[in-house]
């Protein structure tokens, strides 16, 4: 039989942002405990190797055996001759990379403050501080206990060494735990080593943005935001300030970025420009699904049925946002995108090309819809990123986030092939 755990499968299957990468998570008494192995297996999909740690309390909410199945791994209920504190988080080679507490209640938070070692949780805890490692903690608990002062100074006192907080959601009178996706990003963004956006500033639009006919009828695509979600998720993650102008997407914005909400393309436009307008961006990704047709006329009231056999539209163009970003900010570097269906690739980058060259884009990522798994409402993408001298790259179907990745690998090397152009430009403020 293979040594290999069923579970780790799934290691791998969103991202390798987080791979050969090791994540300790340990478990203390919280009903919140029961999402730990979504959160362990999300880290997993995002390429993590994990490892749980559970106190005895953690231990009466959630059975260690769900844990073992969840990550692939024994989990450390106890520690043994084998010291799996030290070799979890000491001075040791092969020790975790970063020590998540998920679910962390008060009474942990308090002994972790004060040094007291007795649970395998708390001493794994106080091992990684001792041996300078990362140390996350995410609380979980009742409202009044997380607002007592003492806790509050207990959590001050930790940030005050470096450890990092994800901050509960307080509702309905307590402390939720933080949200599987904010606890997934913190972890991603603190492991992740480049940083090489650091320091600069990144607009992007995403999401489609509709046309309205009336007010329940609406011209729109099928874009989901997905690919200008996991864009933004990249950039954060390389150090960068984000802004996003997000049209009505069903992917959920990272908690990171300034998020400015739009439904039109108009709107999108005006939000665009004043952006551009009001201070310096370094870097610009617009691959928002702009529907390019609005109605001559919008109906103030629903357009009845009853009216005859057909209603004619007559469409108007909208106004191109990709047109007027270099015109208001030169210096800044632009990514287009272009979206086709059912063409060859040649035609394709053709196609592309010629939208770069019309915008005066230092990129233009494209790809055709009509291909299986490609673009709308998907997860996946087919991609080809063609610079101002048609140098064509192309990333086979793979994760929208690892497409992201390599865009940015493409951004990063181009801006340093423009040093004195964007140099010029921050000194101008």
């Amino acid at each position: 039989m293979s040594e290999t755990h069923p579970s780790k499968d799934l290691t791998g299957s969103k991202s390798n942002l987080l791979k050969d990468r090791k994540v300790a998570l340990c478990i203390t008494g919280s009903v919140a405990a029961i999402k730990c192995p979504e959160i362990s297996r999300e880290l997993m999909r995002q390429g993590a190797e994990v490892y749980a740690i559970m106190s005895t309390m953690a231990q009466k909410i959630i059975h260690p055996y769900l844990m073992e199945w969840a990550t692939g791994h024994k989990v450390v209920t106890e520690l043994t001759g084998k010291i799996e504190h030290v070799t979890m988080a000491g001075e040791f080679s092969e020790k975790a990379d970063l020590v998540l507490v998920a679910p962390a209640t008060a009474n942990t938070i308090g002994k972790i403050a004060c040094g007291i070692d007795d649970t395998p949780v708390t001493t794994v805890v106080s091992t990684a501080l001792g041996s300078g490692m990362t140390v996350m903690v995410v609380p979980a608990m009742h409202e009044s206990m997380y607002r007592h002062p003492v806790v509050t100074e207990n959590v001050r006192k930790l940030q005050s060494l470096g450890v990092e907080f994800v901050m509960p959601r307080v509702e309905e009178g307590k402390a939720k735990i933080a949200d599987t996706k904010e606890i997934i990003e913190t972890v991603v963004h603190r492991l992740t080593t480049k940083k090489d956006l650091a320091q600069k500033k990144v607009l992007v639009t995403a999401g489609p943005t509709l046309e309205y006919l009336d007010p329940m009828r609406v011209i729109t695509n099928r874009s989901s935001g997905k690919t200008g979600v996991a864009i933004v998720e990249e950039a954060l993650s390389r150090g960068a300030e984000v802004t996003l102008v997000y049209g009505l997407g069903n992917a959920k914005p990272s908690v990171g970025a300034k998020t400015i909400s739009v439904e039109t393309t108009q709107e999108m436009y005006e939000a665009v420009v004043s952006e551009l307008k009001s201070q310096k961006y370094d870097v610009m990704i617009a691959p928002a699904a702009v529907a390019d047709w609005t109605p001559e006329r919008r109906y103030q009231h629903k357009v009845p049925t009853s009216i005859g056999n057909q209603l004619t539209v007559k469409l108007n163009p909208t106004p191109k946002i990709i047109d007027v970003v270099k015109k208001i900010s030169p210096d800044i570097f632009l990514v287009a995108f272009r979206a086709e269906s059912n063409v060859s690739d040649e035609q394709l980058i053709q196609s592309a090309y010629k939208r770069l060259k019309k915008a005066k884009a230092d990129l233009i990522t494209a790809n055709d819809t009509g291909r299986k798994g490609v673009g709308f409402s998907c997860d996946t993408n087919e991609v080809f990123i063609i610079d101002e001298n048609k140098k064509v790259i192309h990333v086979p179907l793979t994760t929208k986030r690892e497409v992201a990745k390599k865009l940015f690998d493409i951004v990063i090397d181009k801006l340093k092939e423009k040093p004195c152009t964007h140099t010029r430009n921050i000194s101008k403020n």
